[in-house]
């Protein structure tokens, strides 16, 4: 699909991409919070949860104690296939392979992109075809993921498309996503750090931070994504870096933009458009704004954005999962010798802060 063309026409995907928010879409969004597990639980696909929802109590980062939903995800979308990701050959159509996100846009990762990429990024050393029989070099054993799908990627997959397989992770990887059940706003918004996840979809998947993308390039790798936004590594599994539209809908009756899940943070997560096409002009640094019936509430960013929400404007559990991120998830531990893509001070397995990442960052 032509590039700018694609741009222009995962607008309507918002509201639906290849049937997958129709006939599963019954609900309509809520005006109230919901408190009962069974309600809350209506608007998830049942097949994309491991349990069944319940409430347990948490503690926000704040030190506040409250309660939260228990969210097991299967870690794989029950209302679309995962894939393509990268094509075989030079002469693959857009048809055969997934996406890139680049600097607001969307461009399809077709042969004429993997041909492209010296040009697209200016450097000539971008090759990740070999000449005399275009094809495409590929990550396509659990090794080469292994080694390849992470922020300090192996310099021997360096010039590489880079995709992992769900069978390499059995299928799924079940994720346990805590939410608080009564939002709490906070007066100075968290930004979205490098916790496992930013919130959830209704079918199964997470909605995962921003992908590493300049860690990504450096080692002139792109990892791509389905045309759904997703990707799967060996820490998380397979979740999202943007919506595309292809994951359910809980559609509202207003005219507003249908909600697609939920932040951290427990404010709902909504299209970025209304049902006229207009993205809200009142959206603060979070991508959120109030009205009358969601209260507050987010709209997701545009799908070439590597982001889904541009901060939590509320509080979340002080400790998560972990997982998300990058061609693959968080930097593997530290083996002897070895720094990750941050530090040189042994950890590598969570969050890096000012305090662990002294001077010796590279």
């Amino acid at each position: 699909m032509n590039h700018s063309l694609r741009s222009l026409l995962l607008l309507p995907l918002l509201t639906a991409c290849d049937g997958a928010a129709t006939d599963s879409n019954k609900s309509t969004d809520s005006t109230e919070n919901n408190t009962d597990p069974t309600t809350f639980a209506a608007d998830f696909e049942a097949d994309g949860l491991a349990t069944a929802i319940t409430e347990v109590a948490c503690t926000l980062s704040s030190g506040t104690e409250t309660t939260c939903w228990e969210i097991q995800l299967v870690g794989a979308p029950v209302d679309h296939d995962v894939g393509p990701f990268c094509p075989r050959n030079i002469s693959d159509s857009a048809d055969a392979a997934g996406i890139w996100l680049e600097s607001g846009e969307v461009y399809d990762v077709d042969g004429d992109f993997i041909v492209g990429l010296a040009d697209f990024y200016s450097d000539p050393d971008w090759q990740l075809y070999d000449e005399s029989t275009g094809e495409v070099y590929v990550t396509d054993t659990e090794a080469a993921c292994t080694a390849a799908a992470r922020p300090d990627v192996d310099p021997a997959y360096n010039n590489y498309c880079v995709e992992c397989s769900l069978d390499y992770v059995d299928g799924g990887i079940v994720t346990t996503v805590l939410i608080p059940v009564a939002p709490q706003a906070l007066s100075t918004p968290l930004e979205i750090g490098n916790q496992g996840q930013v919130g959830v979809a209704f079918n199964g998947v997470a909605f995962d931070p921003p992908a590493p993308v300049q860690a990504i390039l450096g080692a002139h790798t792109i990892a791509a994504f389905d045309d759904c936004g997703g990707h799967v590594n060996l820490a998380a599994g397979y979740h999202y870096h943007a919506a595309t539209g292809c994951s359910k809908v809980v559609p509202s009756d207003d005219g507003h933009a249908g909600r697609i899940g939920y932040a951290l943070d427990g404010y709902g997560i909504y299209e970025m458009v209304n049902e006229d096409g207009a993205e809200p002009a009142d959206l603060d640094e979070c991508r959120g704004h109030e009205d009358s019936s969601r209260g507050y509430h987010y709209h997701v960013a545009g799908p070439g954005e590597n982001s889904f929400v541009g901060c939590f404007h509320g509080d979340i559990v002080a400790t998560s999962d972990g997982g998300g991120g990058g061609g693959g998830g968080e930097p593997p531990p530290c083996e002897e010798g070895q720094t990750s893509m941050c530090c040189g001070d042994g950890t590598c397995d969570g969050p890096e802060t000012a305090d662990n990442c002294p001077e010796d960052c590279r």
